[in-house]
């Protein structure tokens, strides 16, 4: 596994960042802020490219189209908002949501939205029309975060009610319920192959689960506070996770050691991603700092 350095630190206006994302050819970050912006920054020079102001409260989510010429971003102020990334024009604002929209993200073909909002539902919409395509319900609390698989055919989801779902696009059906975790689950995401999902969790663990038989079967533990998100290197070898403990970890999935800890944020840090070509990571925290990892 490569060892990572600090490249680079973006301050932003002092205002807690909520979410980091590469665009899928991996120059670009979007980032989403307490001041209720989203902003998009190159990632080699950290020039900010380009600001998007609408949102009324908190940003909490955004992130790229997978051709990477529009952001969705929600918020605190129950709506889901896509973005010109080169005009920075608001292109569509879908209302209409009970309170807040924890997550929303595209589909791998883009042509459709995710997103899960604290009425405990999570949503498919049809990305042209808003038009809700699916409506999903399982979960006894909020759902946290939603996202597709890699062929876009299941869903995985993460709620306050500690357990993990996986439900089937076409149908809306239920497949199964991970459960094992004790507290909020923050976020989970399936691996390429769409035979595991990898989760993060407020108890302090990260876990790698099997699709096929809803069985846990690797545990992560080092974290000393809630770790809020996680993220599969392309390889599959190794992830990355981010915890209010101010750390970023690296662990190898084969040994579930931890490789590599990342220092230097002074608060909170809610986001990691990885780049498409696993050299850069990116995280945002409530130091009110982007920092790029090399």
């Amino acid at each position: 596994a490569k060892y990572f350095k600090l490249a680079r630190v973006i301050k932003e206006n002092d205002m807690g960042i909520n979410s980091v994302r590469f665009s899928a050819c991996g120059r670009k970050i979007v980032s989403s802020l307490d001041d209720n912006t989203v902003r998009v920054w190159d990632m080699i020079s950290g020039r900010e490219l380009q600001i998007f102001n609408g949102h009324c409260k908190q940003a909490i989510i955004a992130e790229f189209s997978p051709n990477g010429q529009t952001v969705v971003s929600s918020s605190v102020d129950e709506t889901i908002r896509l973005w010109d990334v080169k005009s920075g024009a608001q292109v569509t604002k879908l209302e209409g949501y009970p309170n807040w929209i924890w997550c929303v993200n595209f589909s791998p073909d883009g042509n459709s939205l995710l997103s899960c909002a604290s009425d405990r539902t999570i949503r498919i919409l049809d990305v042209h029309s808003g038009k809700e395509i699916q409506k999903l319900v399982g979960h006894s609390k909020v759902v946290l975060d939603a996202q597709f698989s890699f062929d876009g055919q299941m869903i995985v989801s993460s709620s306050a009610d500690k357990t993990i779902g996986i439900w089937d696009v076409k149908s809306g059906e239920k497949l199964k319920l991970l459960t094992g975790h004790f507290d909020y689950v923050r976020r989970a995401v399936f691996s390429s192959n769409g035979q595991f999902v990898l989760s993060c969790s407020w108890d302090r663990t990260i876990r790698i689960w099997n699709v096929e038989s809803g069985e846990q079967f690797k545990i992560f533990e080092g974290h000393s506070d809630r770790v809020d998100d996680v993220k599969y290197f392309p390889d599959g070898q190794t992830i990355v996770s981010c915890s209010y403990d101010k750390t970023i970890r690296l662990w190898d999935v084969n040994t579930e050691n931890e490789i590599q800890r990342l220092e230097g944020h002074f608060d909170w840090i809610k986001s990691v991603d990885v780049s498409p070509d696993g050299n850069t990571l990116v995280s945002g925290s409530y130091d009110s700092t982007v920092r790029i990892w090399r």
